[in-house]
């Protein structure tokens, strides 16, 4: 009986040698799910929608031109907190949903299918962006706008020329109107190069910290403990078998 037991061991450790000579070349792709993907990524975009109509709301993002980053010292820490928490959750329900939707049970493909939602759903932020839809999405993916520092955008208008038959004190005002209005528009130039950079610089951690939650809500997803220790105790278990059936034999 003890014969049979080893003869049979040796037979199928063999035959997984083999198995794995003749697998070695041949390539072990990943199947994408896209119709998991594709609702996943339309579930990231309404959840950023949302989050950014909300922190509209409760006053954590100010809207228009007059409200432009240019000292990020001046930037508020609930606006700050919002910002981070509201990019992060919007994609970790991304990678959630996908996860769930595809029925993934290993960590692996179902972090690959958070990435894969998050670089669906940039393009659709962007496009939203470029229509104009910016200012819903909160303060962060203003960035992802054309043109974040256009001249149309000024917070201030230039005064209204006079009539030929104005008054002395009119023209008074008038001088000194078209001089606090070039002052202005020489401070909105000299600004506009730094809030471009920071809302670029916003527009960037807002996309990083999604691809981390979409990894994360995949993982989330498939079941699997959330260690980093997981599979390399597998990884050990699985030697350990192997040692044993040679000591064995």
């Amino acid at each position: 009986m003890q014969a049979t037991q080893t003869m049979r061991a040796t037979e199928e450790a063999v035959h997984h040698d083999d198995m794995a000579e003749a697998h070695y070349e041949r390539w072990a792709h990943w199947p994408v799910n896209w119709s998991a993907v594709w609702v996943g990524a339309l579930a990231g975009v309404t959840a950023v929608l949302l989050l950014g109509l909300i922190g509209v709301a409760v006053g954590a993002h100010l809207l228009g031109p007059e409200h432009r980053v240019v000292d990020l010292r001046k930037f508020g820490i609930g606006a700050l907190a919002f910002s981070v928490f509201s990019a992060f959750l919007a994609f970790v329900l991304a990678g959630w949903v996908a996860g769930k939707i595809a029925g993934i049970l290993r960590a692996e493909p179902a972090m690959l299918h958070g990435a894969i939602t998050w670089l669906v759903a940039v393009p659709l932020l962007v496009a939203l962006a470029a229509l104009g839809a910016s200012n819903s999405m909160g303060g962060w993916y203003g960035g992802l706008a054309s043109s974040p520092g256009a001249q149309a955008a000024l917070p201030f208008d230039r005064p209204d020329p006079l009539s030929p038959g104005a008054t002395q004190q009119e023209r008074t005002q008038y001088t000194t109107d078209m001089e606090n209005y070039r002052n202005n528009l020489r401070q909105w130039r000299e600004d506009t190069p730094r809030a471009t950079r920071n809302s670029a610089l916003g527009a960037i951690t807002a996309l990083l910290l999604g691809l981390v939650g979409s990894v994360i809500g995949g993982w989330m997803a498939c079941g699997e403990p959330m260690t980093l220790s997981h599979r390399r105790n597998q990884t050990d278990m699985r030697t350990n078998r192997t040692e044993q059936v040679r000591v064995q034999l």
